[in-house]
């Protein structure tokens, strides 16, 4: 699904990360971890070719990022930016209805499929109710919601989700997460999702860890959420309560 070769990706003169070599097959949910500043929002944006990236390559379904068009790389990969600084002054509706552009034959030639696709998206995140409801209304969580909404209605392959459960109460998180993980293992799609919370990274099936100096570690979530790890990582201890995927981890002062 997704193939990174000695990818290095920089920010001014601080290398974030150094020749990176991954590999996300279908079905996989990975969790991506590190301090703000570490270059997790900076890698996703060359993963989906939207900075560029200091050395290396990105694949996606087997093809170089630069040999797609925007709109047919938009069938194959979706991401979640962790900010929104545009407003939109449509209804709910009309802007989850955005995500079917890359499916769309004309600009806003919407079809009973792009509709249905869109309606299947605001049911899986519980906004039929404020469908019609002007979007600069909504609140940070709905507006969180309805832009995960937009993304399930583009229907990718693959997900690229910076911090997708900011501003969400407990009940959505644990709702996205879930639905996520489903998209993953249920329809054959993978997913790389940044995270602050280590309880829901116990969730995902593998974990990647940026420094922030060009350091990494990448591998199964059992083997790198561990304490020692983990303090090395945030720079602070770390208290771990449960073991697996019901773990829970806290800073300890």
């Amino acid at each position: 699904m997704l193939r990174v070769e000695r990818l290095t990706v920089a920010a001014g003169s601080r290398t974030l990360c150094r020749e990176l070599d991954l590999a996300v097959a279908p079905g996989e949910l990975w969790a991506v971890l590190g301090c703000n500043g570490s270059g997790k929002t900076t890698l996703l944006h060359a993963l989906a070719g939207l900075a560029p990236a200091a050395a290396g390559h990105v694949m996606v379904a087997g093809k170089l990022l630069a040999d797609y068009s925007r709109r047919v790389l938009g069938r194959t990969l979706g991401i979640l930016l962790q900010r929104e600084d545009q407003e939109f002054w449509g209804t709910l509706a009309d802007y989850v209805m955005l995500g079917r552009y890359p499916h769309a034959r004309a600009l806003f030639g919407w079809n009973a499929s792009d509709e249905a696709a869109a309606a299947r998206a605001l049911a899986a995140f519980d906004l039929e109710p404020l469908a019609a409801q002007a979007y600069g209304t909504l609140s940070g969580g709905e507006r969180q919601r309805a832009r995960l909404a937009q993304l399930w209605a583009q229907d990718p392959q693959l997900l690229l989700l910076d911090e997708p459960l900011q501003h969400l109460d407990l009940r959505h998180q644990l709702q996205t997460l879930e639905l996520v993980r489903a998209a993953a293992r249920d329809a054959g799609r993978a997913a790389l999702l940044v995270l602050h919370d280590l309880t829901f990274a116990g969730r995902c099936d593998r974990v990647l860890m940026l420094y922030g100096d060009g350091r990494f570690a990448a591998g199964a979530a059992a083997e790198l959420l561990q304490v020692e790890r983990l303090a090395s990582l945030y720079g602070c201890r770390v208290r771990a309560f449960g073991t697996g995927p019901d773990a829970h981890f806290i800073p300890v002062i």
